[in-house]
């Protein structure tokens, strides 16, 4: 029970999808994934297609990736193995993370650039550079590592990740659907383009930051065995590999 719900309730994870979505929202929080945030928000319709398959990529390789830490790099992971006569248990993997976790997502980017070449052409060609640079977007594997930091069980684990893509899939709409309206309006000459769009997302993010307080993602008796439940602080996100 502890490895797929731990101490968490419904209301807890029901609270931590809230917290992933507006408290902590990847983009207008951490501003991370910028790179494809700008270039891809100038319509609605590519932004939301380029927010599905953040969706989908960052929820399957977040989920993937809790395998990958709980069975195979993390200290003692290997210890499953004694069921077939191999004591690996003082194995540590956990210098290959980086590598693997980064090799799943990049695994299903391949996948998700394939369908969506065979099933919609239109957003493929709107998409163009940056749907394989969706390998390589810090919020993907941020998110990733965050959960890993953090040592949620499963289905807290499937929460964060989703709510976290959604946060960002919401972002990236939000200020395209804004853009679309810019396009039209009488702006600054010298705030059009990138300046009036890093001042709206500077104003959603202080928006966002109403929810703050919020604190239902906390389970109900969380105690020092639970480190997961203490999020009072955002963990740092590595520098190094990350863009």
């Amino acid at each position: 029970m502890n490895l797929w719900m731990g101490n968490y309730e419904p209301i807890n994870l029901f609270g931590l999808l809230i917290q992933a979505i507006f408290i902590e929202n990847f983009l207008l929080a951490n501003f991370l994934g910028m790179c494809t945030y700008l270039a891809c928000s100038t319509k609605l319709k590519v932004a939301n297609g380029l927010g599905v398959a953040v969706v989908f990529v960052l929820t399957i390789s977040g989920l993937l990736n809790w395998f990958v830490h709980r069975f195979i790099t993390s200290d003692g992971a290997l210890s499953w193995l004694s069921v077939v006569g191999i004591d690996a248990s003082a194995i540590d993997l956990n210098f290959l993370e980086f590598l693997i976790f980064i090799s799943v997502i990049a695994g299903f980017v391949q996948i998700l650039e394939i369908v969506i070449e065979r099933f919609s052409p239109a957003l493929y060609q709107s998409l163009g550079l940056y749907l394989p640079l969706i390998a390589v977007n810090c919020a993907i594997l941020g998110a990733c590592l965050f959960a890993v930091t953090r040592d949620y069980p499963f289905w807290p684990n499937l929460i964060y990740v989703f709510g976290s893509a959604a946060g960002w899939w919401l972002a990236i709409a939000l200020i395209a659907a804004i853009r679309e309206k810019l396009a039209t309006s009488n702006v600054v000459p010298a705030l059009r383009g990138m300046g009036i769009t890093f001042i709206m997302t500077g104003l959603m993010a202080l928006c966002f930051q109403g929810f703050t307080g919020i604190k239902l993602a906390i389970p109900t008796g969380a105690s020092d065995e639970h480190p997961q439940a203490l999020e009072t602080d955002m963990p740092t996100v590595p520098e190094a590999g990350v863009y």
